[in-house]
């Protein structure tokens, strides 16, 4: 077989921990990598294309890359300095391109000029979206001497230890061209008989059950396509799905089964009570993105969560809505953002995937994915009234295994006492944050909490199928036990979801500006108990938010909120000063009321993610929804015992 050579002619742009050695790469010196040590590791997505700069989904990204990129408490990458730089390979720490799916990051660093990008881990998603658009990526440091001594790379040296599936994909130039040359088009869903001669886990079965490529046996790690349920855009990215579909399938292509692919308005749709897209003349762009949206809603038969009309606020949250109204056990769903595992909780295989993934999953009703190694998160014991399953996911992400990225693309299997005892609600979050985890997925086994959960949500009975469980001697990578009877309200430190400390070994008090409660992660029903819990309680000995913190409460689905007046939470929250805001994805995203505008503001937040830039310019704490209102009340971070304690 004749072999391909790629030669590469750029610079090298190391993304060094020092600030002062990244600026010297941008006025023009070439480092070796020894002057560039230690490198930034956990680079989030957040960091290669900010929120704020997404507002494009073609070339015109190349002028963004990195210009979030934080480091000695310095951005020292600014607006098309990556492309007057004439970079073209990238080199990063571990876990480079964790956080959102968002295919905008390679998009805006190929478009700049990056060919390749060395690395010495890197996030499912985002390397699984380098190889759709034609990025290359390796964990080969010893190529950085080779590629500067004027040595062509052999393409197969790129390929070392990924699937087979996905070396046709990086020889092909793409997913899509390798869509066109080997998958059929528009097929059935198709549902297969599981294999019986050996045990499996639940998403195993999933998998095979769904399986249509390759045939035969696949191992751990093996590439492959299934046919697929629910698949589903955001605002954000339903314009640059539609861009590649039409790209690479023509026009006047018809989409496989539309009545399972859904458009929803979330992300932008509080962008006009955004402070930086007001302040940086973004509404216009914004608008952009909303019209490729309506233009695909508008042109295609598919189901559509939008705007509320006459009022700001959107039906709700994507991940939030699959779960209350569409996802059913056992069913692949898949979207255009990383916490699409939030329909785990139903006994889903639920997952995020890039723009092209799911522009090739309209066209043909496949989506890509590899066999997944699965981890059982046992979580034994009873938590305490005042820990929740938040506290469980913030005390996952400080692990040193977690930390260290040993799960990445792994799936968490969440079981035990805990689990069992939690609400649908409650079990939402710990599958939504395996986006945090680094994970490919969670999943829940259905049980009656589920078909509950159905009845009272949808109206719908459903008998669960006879083989929506993991086999006794199914085969996991690892064992987790967490004795969930000893953990107490734990908060990540601002910067990464994974710097966890529990609340009562704080050693300063930390003043909060302002309290948020709401996003994907803790918008649901259930976090609004907690959070009345908490303000009924101080209503009741006269206390308010405190004078120096806004308390923000924003809901996940419209469900919630009325869900909210039926049980006359309402007047609770108007008497102790809470400000209350329609469904979206809001400062989650950074883009709604409750970001921060400055950045020695301090916010204590209920969201899934608190990555540099994340929600503002300030500082942000994650925590429970129970710690959220009653630092709102403290005015600093505390949990409910703590501020029980205080006032009694």
């Amino acid at each position: 077989m004749t072999t391909r050579k790629i030669q590469f002619a750029g610079r090298f742009l190391f993304l060094s921990c020092s600030s002062e050695a990244v600026t010297a790469q941008l006025e023009g010196r070439d480092l070796e990598l020894s002057d560039a040590l230690p490198l930034r590791d956990n680079i989030s997505t957040d960091e290669i294309t900010p929120v704020v700069v997404m507002m494009t989904y073609d070339s015109r990204l190349g002028a963004y890359p990195y210009v979030g990129f934080k480091t000695e408490g310095e951005l020292p990458i600014g607006n098309d300095a990556v492309k007057n730089g004439s970079f073209e390979i990238t080199v990063a720490g571990k876990r480079y391109g964790k956080g959102s799916s968002r295919e905008s990051s390679p998009l805006a660093e190929k478009s700049a000029g990056i060919r390749l990008i060395i690395a010495e881990s890197f996030e499912r998603i985002y390397r699984q979206n380098c190889d759709n658009i034609g990025i290359y990526t390796s964990t080969d440091f010893s190529l950085i001497e080779r590629i500067r001594s004027g040595e062509a790379i052999d393409l197969e040296e790129f390929l070392v230890g990924r699937d087979a599936v996905t070396q046709e994909v990086i020889r092909a130039g793409g997913l899509l061209a390798y869509s066109k040359l080997h998958l059929p088009r528009q097929p059935q869903k198709v549902f297969n008989p599981l294999p019986t001669h050996r045990p499996l886990t639940l998403v195993e079965k999933i998998i095979e059950r769904r399986r249509v490529a390759p045939a035969g046996e696949v191992a751990r790690g093996d590439g492959l396509f299934l046919s697929a349920d629910w698949r589903f855009s955001h605002d954000y990215f339903t314009g640059m799905c539609a861009h590649f579909m039409h790209e690479a399938f023509g026009e006047n292509l018809e989409l496989a089964r539309p009545h399972e692919i859904i458009a929803f308005q979330d992300h932008l749709i509080l962008a006009n009570q955004s402070y930086p897209h007001i302040r940086d003349n973004l509404l216009a762009a914004v608008g952009g993105l909303a019209s490729a949206h309506d233009d695909f809603v508008r042109r295609y038969p598919v189901v559509a969560h939008g705007a509320l009309k006459g009022e700001s606020g959107s039906e709700g949250i994507c991940h939030a809505l699959m779960t209350e109204l569409h996802a059913l056990p056992g069913q692949v769903v898949v979207g255009t953002d990383s916490h699409s595992p939030h329909s785990g909780a139903l006994g889903c295989l639920a997952f995020g995937a890039g723009a092209t993934d799911i522009a090739n999953s309209w066209a043909t009703g496949f989506i890509r994915c590899r066999m997944p190694e699965i981890i059982k998160v046992e979580l034994a014991g009873r938590l305490r009234a005042d820990v929740t399953a938040k506290d469980i996911v913030l005390e996952l992400l400080r692990s040193e295994p977690i930390r260290q990225g040993q799960a990445i693309g792994a799936v968490f299997e969440y079981c035990g006492e805990a689990v069992r005892a939690l609400s649908v609600d409650e079990r939402a979050t710990l599958t939504n944050m395996v986006a945090e985890l680094g994970g490919f997925t969670g999943i829940v086994a259905p049980d009656q909490k589920v078909v509950d959960f159905l009845r009272e949500r949808r109206g719908i009975e459903v008998e669960l199928e006879d083989w929506l469980f993991s086999d006794a001697d199914a085969d996991y990578k690892e064992h987790l036990v967490i004795d969930c009877s000893s953990l107490s309200p734990l908060v990540a430190a601002p910067g990464d979801p994974g710097n966890g400390v529990a609340l009562e070994e704080l050693e300063t008090p930390v003043s909060v500006d302002i309290a948020y409660g709401g996003s994907c992660t803790a918008g649901k029903r259930e976090d609004f108990d907690y959070y009345h819990e908490v303000l009924a309680w101080g209503l009741e000995r006269g206390m308010k938010v405190a004078d120096h913190t806004r308390l923000y409460l924003q809901f996940g689905t419209l469900a919630v909120r009325d869900y909210c007046r039926e049980q006359g939470y309402l007047a609770t929250f108007e008497q102790a000063g809470v400000e209350l805001i329609m469904p979206g994805c809001g400062a989650c995203a950074n883009c709604g009321p409750g970001s921060s505008t400055r950045a020695e503001q301090v916010t204590i937040s209920a969201i899934n993610r608190n990555f540099p830039g994340r929600s503002g310019p300030g500082q942000v704490w994650l925590g429970s929804p129970y710690t959220v209102a009653a630092s709102a009340l403290l005015g600093r971070l505390a949990s409910f015992a703590e501020l029980q304690a205080e006032v009694a």
